[in-house]
């Protein structure tokens, strides 16, 4: 526990009181509403010690809580300890939401803060109603952080740089002019674009800026007459501003956002996702605003056949890297040589960024050990890493970031003796991974209509996850991206060709190990009858899953088949590109499958 946490808590409620605010609310984002953020802007993990990369912290005069779902709910419990910080188990039938609890914690008159600039509009509007309702007031200018963070990280400073033609598929000034299109036929003259990962896809650019995520802090306007992108001056070479200069894009300062956009004509109407788009920066828009969905995102979320063609590639050298790794892992084991947790990332990230065109790992390793793989999104650290045995499961996700491609890959292996329940579990997870992976669906299937194909074998069995099934994954961009999803909970966006999502099935068992098997799906054409056209997935990911993990007695021949089939692909793709020694290993990872 950060000794220091209760000392900032206390901090900030004297801030509160010369205030006269009496709750606040710190969200895990930044004023682009990114899921993966800058140091600059983990405020909540900086006031509580919380590290997920979701969840809220609130604290009112007396009490403290993180909202955190059920990936953090293990992580959030350790790291709060002893902090005066109580964790709610988000998603859990009795916990409330921040709203309900604020209003039942506090009386007509009292005072909620927030720092406007990281908050959606959405989610101000929303936060505004229903406290107003009780009475309660909403202050969007409360920002006490930069008075109580002293050593407060900079916003980045890193370079960016162009991402060649050759990778992206379509060119900057082409991609603008499809936006501006669909923005017109929403009604608006102009876009205006905060999500970073569309900033970087619509211009062709790429940086540092938030670890793993290639993309570059900056707010995007898109007008036929003008566009600007606002972003630190130092961050520009004199390449990337004539490079931006040739498609008709000026640069200003990041700071002057509000300013410029306030000064726009009057009569201006300008696109925003008020999903993506800061409830500050919507009222420096006041009445221009023209609420809609993102021209991006679709756009972004449909890769090109160059984009395609590209993962592909992306996928052989990490299967090259994968396999180099995985035998390097069972190596040190066989020898009896220590290897613990975050060892395994840094010999994947050896091995990876050995390859062409690596730039950096996609998110940060999970590499969860027997009881350290039931916890979903567990990150090892010096204080929590353990050696890894041949007793247990260990599990696996990783990914890399490379010029032409984004990997996203979940393995779980044992490395000794397995037990008939780890065995069940392994295959019933694979069941429902293969049911996914064969879908053929009708077009203008949404994700929540195949869901239930990954979990019935599980549910079957009284067992279930909490995570969704697939999310979308960007090209040389976050590994998490819009607009497709599968999972439970209702998604509009149909699946599409051209759109790459994961297959992650899973199961954990607290205290005991945890199960994941997660390749990367793309949706092609099936076929077109008379009740319309079809589609279904190709699968990207090359790499075996442990065949040793698998139960065949409660398996169907066309999921033996299914797994044969599979790894006859993996083996075709990377045998020519192994050494003698990793052919062998692969052709023994790849055996036929049988009863």
């Amino acid at each position: 526990m950060n000794q220091e946490i209760p000392a900032r808590i206390a901090d900030l409620r004297n801030s509160m009181r010369n205030a006269g605010v009496n709750a606040v609310i710190f969200p895990q984002t930044d004023p682009h509403q990114g899921e993966y953020i800058a140091d600059h802007w983990q405020v909540r993990r900086w006031f509580s010690g919380f590290t997920g990369s979701a969840g809220a912290l609130v604290v009112t005069v007396d009490k403290a809580f993180v909202w955190a779902d059920s990936r953090y709910w293990l992580q959030a419990a350790a790291q709060l300890e002893g902090t005066g910080i109580g964790v709610m188990e988000e998603g859990k039938p009795d916990v409330p939401s921040i709203e309900n609890w604020l209003c039942s914690e506090l009386g007509k008159g009292d005072t909620v803060g927030i720092d406007g600039m990281v908050f959606s509009v959405c989610a101000t509007e929303e936060l505004d109603s229903q406290l107003s309702s009780k009475g309660i007031s909403l202050n969007t200018n409360f920002n006490p952080t930069e008075s109580l963070w002293k050593d407060r990280p900079d916003i980045p400073l890193d370079k960016i740089f162009i991402h060649e033609e050759k990778y992206a598929g379509e060119s900057c000034s082409s991609k603008i002019k499809k936006i501006l299109a669909d923005a017109n036929t929403q009604g608006a003259d102009s876009a205006f674009i905060s999500d970073l990962a569309e900033v970087a896809w619509t211009l062709n650019i790429r940086c540092r800026d938030v670890e793993s995520n290639p993309v570059a802090t900056a707010f995007l306007y898109l007008s036929p007459s003008h566009s600007t992108l606002f972003i630190e001056p130092q961050k520009l070479s004199d390449e990337v501003v004539a490079y931006l200069a040739s498609n008709s894009v000026a640069t200003a300062p990041y700071s002057d956002v509000k300013s410029f956009l306030s000064a726009l004509p009057y009569n201006e109407k300008i696109l925003i996702n008020t999903v993506q788009t800061a409830g500050a920066i919507a009222d420096a828009m006041g009445n221009r605003i023209v609420r809609g969905s993102s021209p991006v995102a679709m756009l972004k979320g449909c890769k090109n056949e160059i984009q395609i063609q590209g993962v592909r590639n992306a996928m052989e050298r990490d299967g090259v890297a994968l396999v180099k790794s995985f035998m390097e892992i069972e190596k040190a084991i066989s020898e009896g040589t220590s290897i613990s947790e975050t060892d395994i990332a840094d010999i994947l990230t050896k091995h990876r960024s050995a390859q062409p065109l690596y730039f950096d790992q996609s998110f940060d390793t999970i590499a969860g050990f027997g009881p350290h793989g039931a916890i979903v999104h567990y990150s090892a650290t010096p204080e929590t890493s353990v050696n890894i045995t041949a007793d247990n499961l260990l599990l696996i996700d990783s990914g890399a970031n490379y010029l032409d491609g984004t990997t996203d890959i979940t393995r779980t292996i044992t490395l000794g003796k397995t037990t008939p329940q780890q065995r069940k579990d392994f295959t019933l997870v694979m069941k429902g991974h293969i049911a996914l992976a064969e879908a053929i669906f009708p077009e203008g299937t949404r994700g929540a209509q195949l869901d239930v194909l990954a979990r019935i074998n599980l549910w079957k069995e009284g067992l279930s996850y909490l995570h969704g099934t697939g999310h979308g994954v960007g090209h040389f961009l976050n590994v998490h991206e819009g607009p497709q999803s599968i999972r439970l909970n209702e998604n509009p966006t149909p699946l599409k060709p051209g759109m790459i999502t994961s297959d992650e099935p899973g199961v954990y068992r607290a205290g005991e190990y945890g199960i994941r098997c997660e390749n990367l799906i793309l949706t092609v054409p099936a076929m077109h009858t008379e009740f319309g056209q079809f589609y279904k997935f190709e699968v990207l990911t090359l790499f075996p899953f442990d065949l040793n993990l698998f139960d065949t007695s409660i398996m169907s021949d066309s999921e033996i088949s299914w797994v044969n089939n599979y790894h006859e692909t993996v083996r075709n793709r990377l045998l020519p590109l192994l050494s003698d020694s990793e052919q062998k290993w692969l052709r023994e990872k790849t055996e036929p499958l049988t009863r």
